[in-house]
């Protein structure tokens, strides 16, 4: 990835070795700044979904019908947002990825029709798509300069805006502030972040676009296995996002608000695997992290199956957590490093898939606890976690990146 580096990007134009690592850390920086600003982004929205349902009189059907509109903003955009990103850099569209992304968000106060709220998450959903995988192209790049795993890293800055974004949300409840005040005073900050973060991201030459393939002509084989890694990953980390405080409710009989302790748990241990996944990387090696993620996946699912007690459900949602965290950061590593593809085209198709997984694995869970129970549904799960280890004993590629 070296070689797409422009001189312009570093101070010292004679090359990588002599650059002041106190610089390398500022690019470091504002990349990973601007992973935490996308993830405050949608954690902002997040936080204030009950207050709009409310103020619009939304009933349960009624909001998973407008929430709709996201995916399908991001399904309109992906088939683009990797060619973009290649043609005009990645620092260009993800400017315009990001500020899309908050201007969108700022609308979402201002809403008081559903339509308008389905039309302002629409492009919300095309902003996150564009930003998502730009900002994924630039992550790829900086680890390019450093010539070591930092990948990681950057997608716990997205984990921890998570929590940041939820405490900012019931600071503004407990002030009373509407969702539109709450949304502009986080659209401030991130604003700064990227005025202040902007010029540091890496800049690239021109790359030509790859030339589109006939419809029947064989696609990459390693970025098929790798988005099959994905698929699996984003499966179990859907079900954990939308049914764990649902498992804990109904399965595991959490007593009041304990009920939340299952997602907490899940949560914490992603962001924590996140930001030590490349400390275990250096020292493990990209595919015994991955064969050890896949098989804590399927242990921790199944743990919560057998044992549904407070107490071990929530050491195997922590597992869980851990499993989840460095599959999909490694995945894009690898995918960015595929020869003769330029990394925004290999994001794009990875995204894809694993959007696929992430879409697929709540709903085709709910049918599956409606046919059976939900601890049957959370068992099937688990076996796609061996999938991950199992793939990653195939794809040779992994060890090489």
């Amino acid at each position: 990835m070296q070689e797409n580096v422009t001189k312009e990007t570093l101070p010292d134009k004679k090359g990588y070795r002599k650059v002041k690592t106190d610089y390398l850390n500022r690019i470091r920086w504002a990349v990973g700044l601007l992973y935490f600003a996308m993830g405050l982004c949608f954690a902002t929205w997040a936080s204030r979904i009950p207050d709009i349902k409310t103020s619009l009189a939304l009933t349960e059907a009624d909001l998973g019908t407008v929430l709709f509109a996201i995916p399908f903003g991001q399904l309109a955009i992906m088939p683009f947002s990797g060619r973009l990103a290649t043609k005009y850099g990645s620092h260009k569209t993800v400017l315009i990825g990001l500020v899309s992304y908050i201007l969108s968000l700022v609308v979402l106060g201002l809403c008081t029709e559903r339509w308008q709220l389905s039309l302002a998450l629409f492009f919300f959903g095309i902003s996150s798509n564009l930003t998502n995988i730009s900002v994924n192209t630039q992550g790829i790049y900086t680890e390019g300069i450093f010539r070591r795993p930092i990948t990681s890293a950057f997608h716990g800055a997205w984990s921890m805006a998570g929590f940041i974004g939820a405490l900012i949300g019931l600071g503004m409840m407990g002030l009373k502030a509407s969702p539109f005040v709450h949304f502009v005073c986080v659209a401030i900050l991130l604003v700064i972040v990227i005025l202040v973060n902007y010029k540091y991201l890496v800049k690239v030459k021109k790359q030509p676009l790859p030339q589109k393939k006939k419809l029947l002509s064989k696609p990459d084989t390693v970025l098929l296995w790798l988005g099959a890694m994905s698929f699996c990953c984003m499966l179990s980390e859907g079900i954990m996002f939308d049914w764990s405080g649902v498992y804990f409710k109904e399965v595991v009989q959490a007593p009041g608000a304990l009920v939340v302790l299952g997602y907490a748990s899940f949560m914490i241990m992603m962001a924590l695997g996140r930001f030590l996944g490349d400390i275990a990387i250096r020292k493990l090696g990209r595919k015994r992290v991955l064969q050890l993620s896949g098989c804590l996946i399927t242990v921790g699912l199944l743990s919560a199956v057998f044992f549904p007690y407070l107490i071990t459900a929530t050491l195997a949602f922590m597992m869980v957590g851990i499993g989840v965290s460095g599959v999909v950061p490694i995945i894009y590593s690898v995918a960015g490093k595929r020869p003769g593809i330029p990394p925004g085209i290999a994001l794009q198709t990875i995204s894809g898939v694993s959007f696929l997984g992430f879409m697929l694995g709540p709903p085709v869970t709910g049918y599956i606890a409606q046919a059976t129970s939900l601890r049957v549904s959370f068992a099937i799960i688990a076996v796609f976690g061996i999938g991950i280890a199992i793939l990653a004993t195939k794809v040779r590629a992994i060890s090489e990146a």
